[in-house]
Formats: C-alpha cells, structure tokens, sequence
C-alpha cells in the first residue's frame, strides 16, 4: 500500500487492503474511475494543486472546524461536506478524507463497488481490451462520473440518517410508554436524553435536506455541479467528433470561415444543454425525498414526545388538585372542629355563675349544639366548594 509519488502520481493499492491502513488526521483515498483506490498521505497544499480548488474550500473539509453540510459547484470539482462524509469529487476521481473512519469505511466498499462504469464491470472484447471484474449493480448506469460518485454520497448520508431515526425511535417509544405508566425520576431523566438526542439529530438532518433544496431551487448551482459537461464544453470542435487535421485542410479551411466554427461549437454547446439540469435534479429530488420523509418521522417523534408531556402534566395537575382538596376538607374540618375549643373555653373559667349549679346538665346540651353548629358548618362549606368547582363532586 502506497502514498503518493514524489512527482505527483498515485500508486494504486489493492482496493481490499485499503481500508486496513492505519488512521492519520490527513489521510485519504483516491479513487479513479475504474473503482481502484489509493491511500493518499497529503497536506492540504498537495490537495489543493491536484484538484485545482481555493483554500477556502478544502478549509470546508477540515474536521476541526464546524462548518455546515454544503454541496459546492466549482469549476473542476464538487466539494461534498455531509456530516463525515467529506469528499471532493471530479470528473475523473473521487479524494474522500479519513477512510479508515469507522462510518466512512462502508462508503468506501460501495465508491469501489459502484465507480466503474458498465465497461470495466465485465469482459469486454470488442475494442482490443479486455478488463476482467466482479459483476456490478450499475451495469447499464450511463450517468457522468460524478453523478454516480455523489448518489453513493447522498445514498450513505441518508441511510446513515434514517438508522440514527429508527435507532431513536426503538428507544423513545417504549421509554414514553414506560413514564405514562410510573412517573418517577429515573424516566423523567431518560426522556429529557432521548429528547436532547432527537433534537440534535433533527437539526442535523435539516441542515442537509436544506442544502438540496437550495441546490433544486437554482438552476445555476444543479449546472455547475455538471463536471463531465463543463470538461467537454471547454473542447467543443472533439465535442462535434471532428479531428484537428480536418480543420487544418488547405481545401476545407478555405471554405470554413472562423464564424462557421464559431456557429459549430454554438451547437455543441446546445447539444450539451438540451437536457439541462434535469439528470442531477432528479437524483438531489429522489435524496430530498428521503431526507424528509426521515425529517417527517423525527416531527412525529417530537409530537409523540409532546403529547406524552401534556399528558403528564395533566396527570401532575390532577394529583395536584386532589391535594388541594384534601387541604381544603381538613382546613374546613379544622375550622369546625375548632367550635369545641369554645366548650373548654367556657367551662374552664372560674367565676362563679348561677347555672354552673346544674353544670351536667348545661355541659351536655352545649356539646350537642356545638357538635351540630360544627358540622352543619364543615357541611356548607363542602357545599359551597362544590359548587364554585374548587373541589370534585
């Protein structure tokens, strides 16, 4: 397994053992259009005058710093930043950064899998060469070099996306569940994670679906994306299949003018155009797509998380109200009960009065009337609670 050459050129390495190379911050892996890749052990500068791109847009790449999921068009390259998957795609290779990450490692097996084209995914005799291989999902895949490269791109981040959800979601349902059940801290604590854990993840896949759909909603920015068209558009007489030495003909040059030539790579240009951003477009719709219908679970999930809030907090606020109730019903037995504190009262003083002659006799019938004031008071009471609503009937 090797790096890069002093002179700039790539020493290919047995695709299988490329992934057992150990990790280095500025590791990468190249890989051409045939699917064979290479270990690239390079700064950003080497990065930089191999791909021809500024510095402020491998900066986007960097892990160290904190930049957005963005998708750039440039003029020989794609600059992929999706979570860990931080890659930058020509017309000819794919640079993808930390190949040995353990999330990267299976967008490595299908780049390898999936780059070549139909030609070198078996025995083709025809033309002289024969290039022998495995069998490949994308026979019969004409797309353009980068398109294939970015779909296995979008493809990974989405899944990647929706196991995080389905994760989530096998672990916050039956946690919701168990806290309607028994309210207790332990489940509170648990909720408040997973609840923390899906808001990040939403914000995560927002930002992504965002960028595709500020991609679909410019025409411009689908076009620049189009790395094969550009390349051949910068070529327009090969575009038309006309070879240099008809041009240079004594006979043929006297009869084309400079605006005939003109007028022929006008057209190439058209031909090249005549189906727009069409192609790219449905690929970025088809990944948009899954991007929200995982986005439309993670807002389910928070409306299940709502909902089990609001029904917890009208548990809370019943077991609250029946401890209002009871205050009242003690307070208002307090109140009554506290007429008995006027038998003590009166009979406790010691001056002398004719009627404590018979006092027997006056002590029973003032603990009847007071017991019965008492508890047709405690009585109104309850009545008047009920009818106000401060207590259950």
């Amino acid at each position: 397994m090797h790096g890069m050459a002093q002179d700039g050129n790539v020493v290919y390495a047995d695709p299988l053992l490329v992934v057992k190379r150990t990790h280095s911050a500025s590791s990468w892996i190249l890989f051409d259009a045939t699917g064979r890749g290479s270990m690239l052990d390079a700064d950003k500068y080497a990065i930089m005058h191999r791909i021809q791109i500024h510095a402020r847009d491998l900066r986007i790449l960097d892990p160290l710093l904190s930049y957005p999921s963005t998708i750039l068009g440039r003029e020989r390259a794609i600059v992929l930043n999706l979570e860990h998957i931080k890659a930058i795609i020509t017309a000819e290779e794919v640079l993808l950064r930390d190949p040995t990450d353990e999330n990267v490692v299976p967008i490595v097996e299908e780049l390898q899998r999936r780059l070549p084209q139909v030609g070198f995914s078996h025995q083709q005799k025809g033309y002289g060469k024969e290039y022998s291989g495995g069998r490949h999902d994308n026979e019969g895949d004409e797309s353009p070099f980068e398109f294939r490269a970015l779909e296995v791109a979008l493809e990974a981040i989405c899944s990647f996306f929706a196991a995080r959800t389905a994760e989530l979601e096998m672990s916050t349902y039956p946690t919701l569940d168990e806290l309607t059940s028994k309210i207790s801290s332990r489940n509170l604590d648990k909720v408040r994670k997973l609840k923390s854990a899906m808001t990040r993840l939403t914000g995560r896949v927002q930002k992504v679906r965002d960028e595709l759909e500020q991609l679909l909603d410019d025409d411009d920015d689908m076009a620049e994306l189009y790395l094969s068209r550009k390349a051949a558009s910068a070529s327009p007489v090969s575009g038309l299949g006309l070879t240099n030495s008809f041009f240079d003909s004594p006979t043929i040059e006297s009869k084309i003018s400079r605006a005939s030539r003109a007028s022929r790579a006008s057209i190439a240009n058209i031909r090249f155009e005549e189906n727009g951003v069409e192609e790219i477009e449905m690929l970025l719709e088809a990944y948009f797509m899954q991007l929200d219908t995982t986005l439309n679970k993670l807002t389910t999930l928070r409306e299940y998380i709502d909902d089990t809030e609001d029904y917890i907090n009208i548990q809370l606020d019943n077991h609250r109200n029946q401890l209002i109730q009871l205050e009242l019903f003690i307070s208002s037995a307090t109140f009554a009960i506290s007429f008995y504190s006027l038998v003590t009262a009166v009979f406790g003083m010691n001056i002398p009065f004719s009627w404590n002659d018979d006092h027997d006799y006056m002590f029973k019938w003032v603990v009847i009337v007071t017991g019965a004031i008492s508890i047709t008071m405690f009585l109104l009471i309850v009545v008047y609670a009920r009818q106000k609503g401060l207590v259950g009937s």
